[in-house]
């Protein structure tokens, strides 16, 4: 081998060094500080947070301690912009006129919001098409869009995921821990929302 072709061939292969290192370094640079993550539902508001085996761990579903889940509002926990908003999967026909209609598939009508710092949430089974659009800014207690069960989902509840770096995370709400953190078995804690508007200056 010539000494040029010998340069060509180390330069060619440090190109695609770099070129490696340009998509792979972003994907493992750590997450940023964690937002101040809110309950996703309407301020003064308890609800119960609960997980069973198989859910997956750090996933959330919501019910409410009073009255029916179906149609209540599903709000942003904090700010950022709409990385998905749509369908997932199948929808099925579940509704409040037919509760236990046949289920579809996958999370039905779906929000994903990217917070920024690599941060990300999740919020899953809407009854109706999300009331936001990939790209939209939104903020900390917007309506994204009503409780139901579409997707595969036995009951209307919100399905709630945290994530960082792509990984699920224990869920925090106004700086403390959910206690939400395994699906080895069935249980549940009550929480009160303090998602409520910013008072006007």
């Amino acid at each position: 081998m010539t000494r040029r072709s010998t340069a060509l061939s180390a330069a060619v292969l440090a190109l695609a060094v770099l070129g490696v290192a340009l998509v792979v370094v972003p994907r493992v640079l750590p997450p940023g500080p964690r937002p101040d993550f809110q309950l996703p539902v309407t301020c003064g508001e308890t609800w119960i947070l609960g997980t069973y085996p198989g859910h997956d761990d750090f996933d959330i579903d919501f019910f409410p301690a009073k009255g029916s889940a179906w149609g209540r509002p599903i709000l942003a926990s904090y700010a950022g912009r709409v990385a998905e908003a749509g369908v997932n999967g199948t929808l099925g026909s579940r509704t409040p006129d037919n509760p236990k209609g046949p289920h579809g598939s996958g999370a039905g009508y779906w929000v994903k919001i990217d917070h920024g710092g690599r941060w990300e949430t999740q919020y899953l089974h809407m009854l109706e098409p999300p009331m936001v659009t990939k790209g939209q800014r939104v903020r900390t207690g917007q309506q994204l869009g009503r409780i139901g069960s579409t997707g595969k989902s036995g009951a209307p509840h919100l399905h709630y995921e945290q994530r960082a770096a792509r990984q699920k995370q224990e869920a925090h709400f106004a700086g403390s821990p959910s206690g939400i953190t395994t699906d080895t078995r069935e249980y549940s804690v009550r929480r009160k929302s303090t998602n409520c508007p910013t008072p006007s200056p």
